[in-house]
């Protein structure tokens, strides 16, 4: 029985998450509020760090992420 419960409490949420609001009315309170503020942030932060690593570092880094990537298989 409780998964009946789980399956009808998740199909509601995604009702209200597509309409915007809760069942009742009231607003949605936007917990994902945070996470995108912080991706700007980290968008900010990188390109700050990549201004202060020389030109040499930064080759560094990319060939080592180059080779971690092509070394996946």
């Amino acid at each position: 029985m409780a998964r009946d419960h789980d399956f009808f409490v998740n199909a509601r949420r995604v009702v209200e998450q597509a309409i915007g609001e809760h069942i009742d009315g009231s607003p949605l309170v936007n917990k994902g509020s945070r996470a995108v503020a912080g991706s700007k942030g980290g968008k900010i932060g990188g390109k700050a760090r990549a201004e202060k690593l020389s030109a040499q570092k930064r080759k560094e880094i990319a060939q080592k992420a180059a080779k971690a990537r092509w070394a996946k298989d």
